[in-house]
């Protein structure tokens, strides 16, 4: 499944085995706003490690997206926010089923901001 930007959606066993985790689900209750992984570990009582773990689980699943707050200081810092407002599962007319996940509206800017940030991990 591609989306908008060409860019593939996950399988829906992905979607579904995030979905299906509680730690998970927590994460994504938590995640009203953009926070660190120190941040959710507190908030949903998880062990830092657990958290990265079901971070990388929801990332796979295309659910979170993680970007980097550059700091004066020089400690960046890795936020993860949601990136869905939705997922449907469907049965199509042939009875399989259909993931259809939907993605918070972005500026322009935010688009180009992508699209730079693939072509540099392209490169």
């Amino acid at each position: 499944m591609t989306d908008l930007f060409g860019t593939d959606d996950p399988g829906l066993d992905a979607v579904l085995d995030a979905l299906d985790d509680p730690a998970c689900r927590s994460i994504v209750s938590a995640l009203d706003a953009p926070q660190t992984a120190d941040e959710l570990a507190a908030a949903c009582d998880i062990p830092r490690s657990t958290v990265y773990r079901k971070l990388d689980l929801l990332a796979a699943a295309s659910l979170v997206e993680e970007s980097t707050e550059v700091r004066p200081d020089g400690h960046h810092a890795t936020r993860y926010a949601l990136d869905f407002e939705g997922v449907h599962v469907t049965l199509d007319d042939d009875r399989e089923f259909e993931l259809e996940i939907d993605r918070p509206r972005r500026a322009p800017e935010e688009r180009v901001a992508e699209l730079w940030q693939e072509v540099r991990d392209s490169t």
